[in-house]
């Protein structure tokens, strides 16, 4: 039976994480040089179009559909039998329909964080035709396994309540794929490019964290305590991590900056969305006083030392910071919070902990080699990198004959 307060909270959320990416876009379109910043903000939008469309059409049949298999098939192609009445299964309350978009908006969400590795210098026709191969043969499947009804890691017992695996990681290791075969931007080295518009960031960051609610909080799929369990210790693990990466700047440095801020912010959101539904409050302050620091050490010693070009720290943020919250969840999870989840190590249960390992080991692992292989078979057949002359003009003239600013840098 529909219960409309539910229903109610689910399409708030559902919007809630729509607006994630354009907040997205605004966070990354401020961090790179203003000649590209429309490219960003138009890869982010389309993919809300591509996307609404795929998932309607295909994308959910094969991340829920019932499976015994490598996805869930196609017999709700078209959302067939997807209808107005509750499907027991995922959300006993609410109509089969929302449950659809709100799934629907994560889909779209995750190709979108890859952006972040590949800025500055893809093609935009290579962009479409990646985005749509790598959302079904990547994120549905995955999703499949984790969340949908006869998933393989579903049925081990791993705990992702809002898309650590799913999500986070899947999209940050793809976004260190991309990055390496990709290859650096040109000039890097005498050109180190910096934020080109920090009030776009701060924009970003603060769209982010209030559509995280939905993204955390609607996971619990009804307006009850759970969903207000998920809702506080998301707030209060951004704001741990965002103090942190200040205090690591601050000592590091001699300054806190606000764009450290932003990034400990998404940093912390990122983390606590596998544990949102599993873990309570100190636990989440935890996980957002370490994220940062792991995810400090990522972005501003691995990266360097490795010399990729992970140009606005998809992998950096998200991967790693999604590692720790899906790995963190092993330790902290509690059936005092969540009946129907499980205990980690710290309350007597330390193969939940392992469970996690390979759950962040199978996505790492799969997403990688599929990445791979999906970017090689584009770049045959469309060419994937613009050549030298459009990336040093910029992608907002020569992708889009369009220009953000009449002054450009």
């Amino acid at each position: 039976m529909v219960n409309a307060g539910d229903t109610a909270w689910i399409l708030i959320s559902s919007a809630l994480v729509l607006l994630m990416t354009p907040g997205l876009a605004f966070f990354y379109g401020g961090m790179v040089r203003r000649k590209n910043v429309l490219s960003v903000l138009m890869q982010c939008f389309i993919i809300m179009c591509v996307l609404s469309l795929q998932w309607v059409l295909v994308g959910y049949s094969l991340s829920f559909a019932p499976s015994k298999g490598f996805w869930g098939g196609l017999q709700w192609f078209g959302l067939n039998g997807v209808g107005l009445e509750p499907y027991a299964d995922y959300a006993g309350t609410i109509p089969h329909q929302a449950f659809m978009i709100f799934q629907a908006m994560f889909a779209i969400i995750t190709p979108a964080l890859i952006i972040g590795a590949f800025a500055e210098r893809m093609k935009f026709s290579a962009f479409l035709v990646f985005t749509l191969l790598w959302a079904t043969f990547v994120y549905d499947p995955l999703c499949n396994w984790v969340w949908g009804m006869g998933g393989w890691l579903r049925n081990l017992g791993a705990l992702d309540f809002a898309g650590g695996t799913v999500v986070h990681i899947n999209a940050g290791i793809a976004a260190l794929v991309t990055a390496i075969v990709l290859g650096r931007r040109n000039n890097l080295e005498k050109n180190v490019p910096t934020p080109h518009n920090l009030p776009f960031v701060v924009l970003g960051t603060g769209l982010l964290w209030f559509g995280w609610f939905g993204f955390n909080a609607g996971s619990a799929l009804a307006a009850n305590g759970l969903a207000v369990n998920a809702f506080v210790v998301t707030n209060t693990a951004a704001a741990a991590a965002g103090l942190s990466w200040a205090l690591i700047e601050w000592l590091r440095n001699g300054k806190p900056t606000v764009f450290g801020v932003c990034s400990g912010v998404v940093a912390g959101l990122v983390a606590i969305t596998p544990a949102a539904g599993f873990v309570s409050v100190i636990p989440a302050i935890i996980i957002g006083l370490l994220v940062s620091v792991i995810c400090f050490i990522a972005v501003t010693v691995i990266k360097p030392l490795f010399g990729y070009d992970d140009s606005l720290d998809a992998f950096g943020v998200h991967c790693v910071g999604g590692i720790w919250g899906a790995l963190a969840t092993g330790l902290f999870a509690s059936k005092l919070v969540n009946p129907a989840g499980a205990n980690g190590v710290f309350f007597g249960n330390p193969k939940q902990f392992f469970i996690q390992l390979l759950a962040v080991g199978v996505t790492i692992v799969y997403t990688a080699v599929a990445t791979f292989v999906i970017y090689k078979l584009v770049d045959i057949f469309v060419g994937v990198r613009v050549d030298e002359k459009s990336e040093a003009i910029g992608l907002d003239l020569t992708q889009h004959r369009e220009r953000a600013y009449t002054i450009l840098e």
